[in-house]
Formats: structure tokens, C-alpha cells, sequence
């Protein structure tokens, strides 16, 4: 006997056994439910008199069944307050509560995520209420492929004022993140003549996964102190090559920036060989020991395609990202978009819009800016200098991550990872960026941009700690 309770609060697809009776039927679907997580913990249970009607029992037989329950402790029941399920019950007393990890470390230095505790959930609900309060219907209904007109306004406007873009809001397509952006075009290159896209080594080997997925084929581009190696690009190694994937503001993860000279090289590059140039500018709003370096989109705006998003700024969950594209491009990239997800949702596109128009948006930023240039200072003024620590820092100047260069005499990456496990302490060794297994430069990459402001210190105490430098805490 099935029965879907729709009418109590509680939606629930229960089968009821004719043949243990029904009493028993009930306790056995009810245990069941709540053994396999289908009735969470606290979820209220209809009263006795309503489930009764509902699944044709008596209350008596009802009551029954749930006294039985309760004896057992998956029930609680309190006066006035009805019947719920139990907090911890049997068989799962080891589960996690929602929103816990147990497998989460004591302190998470690792990179590629800012201060969620930071989101400005103020601004960012004064905004909700303007966007609600004046929206039409038609902002509830499925979006343009390529973004909501007001953040793609909104863009264009931001984009030229803080990080140097050319840009009219037609040649913006707002993205469900940065992967989907990145895999779009690595989806068009793939198709085109020159199938295969140069990408920074050492760089993050998901991206490649993502791009080797849109069916292109992935050749590594060296980085040295001065950045990619956009000069090697007109060698014969990169014949196929059509497009090349830069993060040259703040390269992700030896954090140098790419030198004037090698900018310009990629831009001949692309201009004399018809290639497309990716620009990945996920965090360059993040500057602090000089001006920001502008994006290399608006020195050659008709062969970079840009790629932005708020995940750094804001936070990941927002699912916002933006692709300033060749006008030749808009067309391919809009219907691809179309056909992969449809729409990203609008209605965090009209309130991020809002922001950035109220300049909520550039307060953030600056406010964000000052917190993780302090955590940088703190950063660097433990880790000492390296005639006294023997570990490099690299790529201080902006972003949220340094690469901690491990000295030739240990220890190694490997095992500075397994102490700082032991210690419960998250770190990130530079092995697995590297395209290929090899003779590579032993490093440690340190996200300062994670913790929150309560845990940074004591995380900071570990990591000097695990690399045995002076005043560490054991």
C-alpha cells in the first residue's frame, strides 16, 4: 500500500506491507524512512489524527506505532510540540549532521577560495529587495542565453573602469563560472582547423581535464619568472595550436605576472597567426603593492577573448561569471550556451547588476582588498626571509596565494603535506600541477584567502610549524 502525504507539511512516499499488518507496516515504513535519511532528523511528523486519516487507520493504531518509536529513539515527542523525528538515531549515530564535514581539516590554507564569512550579505540583501520590489514578471521567466541586459550594462561599464576592458554590452556572455566559459571555447576550438590549446605549466590540471573534455587536445606552455612563455608560441611545437589559456595578471600557481615584452609577443601571436587568446583574470581585482596590472584584453581587444567572475570576489556559489568576446565569437558562444544550459540564472544577475551600479560592489572589493593584503603582510613577516626560514615566497604582489618554494636539502613536498596532515592543517603541494611527471621544482601553494579571520592566526602557527621555521607551535 503506497501513500504520499500531501497535505500535512511533509511529502513522503511510504509503503505500507499489507502483510505485516498494520500496525507493523507503519513502524517498518516509518523506520525505514528514517534509517535511509528520508525523514531527516527534527522533521515534524503529521499528529496521530491526521496520518490516521491519511493512510486509513485508526489513531489507536497510529499512536501505537509511533509510542513504539519512540521507545526505540527514533521518535521524540513533546507536548505542545508534536512528534519529530529524533536527532541522533539508532544506526546512525556516526552521521553527520547537514552542513558538517568531518573529513574537513582543523585549518585550510589551501588556494582557490576566498573568505566566504566575508560575503556582504547586507549589501547583497538590500540589493535582492530593490531588484524584487521593481522586477517584472518576466525576470521569473527562462533568461536570455546570453545574460540579462543589466549586468551585461553593468559589465561593460565595470570591466573599462577597473581592469582596462574594451567592451560593449553585446559582446558580453554572462556563464554559469569560469568552466563552463573556458569549456564554451575550448568547444569551438576544438572544432576549427587548429584543434589543440597551449595552456601554463605549471598550471591547474583540472582546467586541462576541462578542456581535453571539450575535445581539444592540450599542449603545455612553459612559465618562468616572467610569466608563459608566449614567445615560444610561433615554434613549430605549437603549429596546432589555436588558442592559449593566460592567467596573466597573477599566474595561478607561481603568482608572477607576465612581463610587458611577453604580452606583446602573445598579441603578435594572435594577430599574425589567427589564434585566439583566453585571458583567465580570476583574480586581478587583488592588488596591493602597486597599481593593478590591466588586462591584456584591452591592448588587443579583437584576439583576446576575457574571462571574469565573481567566485573570488563574492564567493563560489553564486555561479557568475562573464566572457568578453571577439564580435565573431558572440554569435558561436551564445548559441552553444544556449544548447548547453539555456540561461544562467537571472535573478543573482540583476542584483549583482545592481551592486556594481550602486558601487556597493567596488566597496566590497576594496574592503576585501585591505583584509587579505593584511593577511598577506602577516603571511610573509612569519615565513621570514629566506636566508633565515630556507623557503622562497613567491608571487606576493597580488592575488590570494603565495608558492612557498621548498629549499633543495627538504623536506619535500611530499612530506611537508604529511606533516601538515598529521597536524590537521590543508595545504597544496605544485606536484600535481605539472603536465607531465618529472624532475619539477618542489613548492607548496598557501591560500591566505580561506580561513576565516578566527582561524588564520592559529593556521599560520601550524604552517610554521610543519616547516619547522622558529616560533611555529608544535
Amino acid at each position: 500500500m503506497s501513500k504520499q502525504w500531501a497535505t500535512f507539511g511533509v511529502d513522503l512516499h511510504v509503503e505500507i506491507d499489507p502483510a505485516d499488518g498494520r500496525r507493523n507496516g507503519l513502524e517498518h515504513a516509518l523506520r525505514d524512512a528514517i534509517r535511509d535519511g528520508r525523514l531527516a532528523p527534527r522533521t515534524k511528523l503529521p499528529s496521530t489524527r491526521a496520518l490516521a486519516a491519511e493512510v486509513g487507520m485508526s489513531r489507536g493504531t497510529v499512536s501505537a506505532a509511533y509510542d513504539q518509536l519512540i521507545a526505540e529513539g527514533y521518535l521524540t515527542a513533546r507536548r505542545g510540540a508534536g512528534t519529530s523525528v529524533a536527532d541522533v538515531t539508532p544506526g546512525r549515530a556516526d552521521s553527520p549532521r547537514p552542513g558538517h564535514d568531518p573529513a574537513a581539516p582543523l585549518y585550510d590554507l589551501r588556494p582557490g577560495r576566498p573568505d566566504v564569512t566575508g560575503f556582504p550579505t547586507a549589501a547583497w540583501l538590500r540589493a535582492t529587495r530593490r531588484v524584487l520590489g521593481a522586477a517584472p514578471a518576466s525576470a521569473y521567466d527562462y533568461g536570455p542565453a546570453e545574460g540579462t541586459a543589466e549586468l551585461r550594462g553593468a559589465l561593460a561599464e565595470y570591466l573599462g573602469r577597473t581592469r582596462g576592458v574594451l567592451a560593449v554590452p553585446g559582446q558580453i556572455v554572462v556563464t554559469t563560472g569560469y568552466v563552463q566559459a573556458l569549456a564554451l571555447l575550448a568547444r569551438l576550438v576544438a572544432a576549427s582547423g587548429r584543434p589543440a590549446i597551449a595552456m601554463e605549466d605549471p598550471g591547474l590540471s583540472f582546467h586541462r581535464d576541462v578542456v581535453r573534455r571539450a575535445g581539444a587536445e592540450v599542449l603545455p606552455l612553459p612559465v618562468d619568472e616572467q610569466g608563459a612563455r608566449t614567445d615560444l608560441l610561433g615554434g613549430p611545437s605549437y603549429e596546432k595550436v589555436g588558442a592559449v589559456v593566460v592567467t596573466p595578471a597573477h599566474q595561478y600557481p607561481a603568482g608572477v605576472t607576465l612581463h610587458p615584452a611577453r604580452r606583446h609577443a602573445l598579441a603578435e601571436w594572435a594577430r599574425h597567426g589567427g589564434g585566439l587568446v583566453i585571458e583567465d583574470d580570476y583574480d586581478g581585482e587583488f592588488r596591493y603593492d602597486r597599481q593593478p596590472v590591466g588586462a591584456v584584453q584591452g591592448m588587443a581587444p579583437d584576439q583576446v577573448a576575457y574571462i571574469g567572475t565573481a567566485s573570488k570576489t563574492l564567493g563560489p556559489a553564486l555561479r557568475l561569471a562573464w566572457l568578453v568576446l571577439l564580435p565573431r565569437l558572440v554569435g558561436p558562444v551564445t548559441d552553444a550556451k544556449l544548447h548547453t544550459d539555456h540561461h544562467t540564472e537571472g535573478l543573482g544577475q540583476l542584483v549583482l547588476a545592481d551592486l556594481i551600479r550602486r558601487h556597493d560592489y567596488d566597496r566590497h572589493v576594496r574592503s576585501c582588498r585591505i583584509r587579505y593584503r593584511r593577511r598577506r603582510d602577516l603571511l610573509v613577516e612569519r615565513l621570514g626571509p629566506p636566508s633565515l626560514s630556507g623557503v622562497a615566497v613567491r608571487g606576493v604582489a597580488a592575488g590570494l596565494h603565495v608558492l612557498v618554494g621548498l629549499p633543495p636539502g627538504g623536506p619535500d613536498e611530499a612530506e611537508v603535506l604529511a606533516r601538515a596532515a598529521a597536524r590537521g592543517l590543508a595545504l597544496e603541494g605544485l606536484a600535481g600541477h605539472w603536465h607531465r611527471k618529472g624532475d619539477h621544482p618542489q613548492g607548496i601553494i598557501v591560500g591566505y584567502g580561506t580561513p576565516p579571520e578566527s582561524a588564520y592566526s592559529p593556521a599560520l602557527d601550524t604552517l610554521t610549524a610543519v616547516l619547522g621555521i622558529a616560533g611555529g607551535r608544535s
